[in-house]
């Protein structure tokens, strides 16, 4: 006995499978780049610049390099490194002013990244429960 095209087999019980719904799914591309923008985030402390750089910038002021690594207590070393890997994938941009490095978001995603966090993962958010 040969199978249709949709149909499954169960010894002498043919059922059909119902047609699949028409969906709008994000493309696969899409998708690709989100979770290569994911991963690169996937990092409290990458985060926590995010969110010291959208607050900067929110009230119109620049962070630089020292200012970030204190506030996230981390050594300036450490804090260079995360901010390079964030701006190695155009997340954010740098501007060198004598020994002074400035940094500022670049990336629009990035603040609705941190909305999101802030909505759907703060414990003293009741929406969260």
């Amino acid at each position: 006995m040969m199978e249709d095209e949709g149909s499954t087999t169960r010894g002498d019980d043919t059922t059909r499978e119902s047609p699949l719904p028409e969906l709008d799914l994000v493309p696969m591309g899409t998708l690709c780049r989100a979770a290569e923008c994911l991963k690169v985030m996937a990092h409290p402390q990458r985060l926590q610049i995010v969110d010291i750089l959208m607050e900067s910038q929110a009230r119109q002021t620049e962070m630089t390099v020292n200012q970030i690594a204190r506030l996230c207590g981390l050594p300036p070393h450490q804090a260079c490194e995360h901010l390079r890997l964030l701006k190695g994938y155009n997340l954010l941009d740098s501007e060198r002013r004598g020994r002074t490095v400035i940094y500022r978001i670049v990336d629009p995603r990035l603040p609705g990244l941190l909305t999101c966090i802030r909505r759907c993962c703060d414990i003293r958010n009741p929406q969260t429960s």
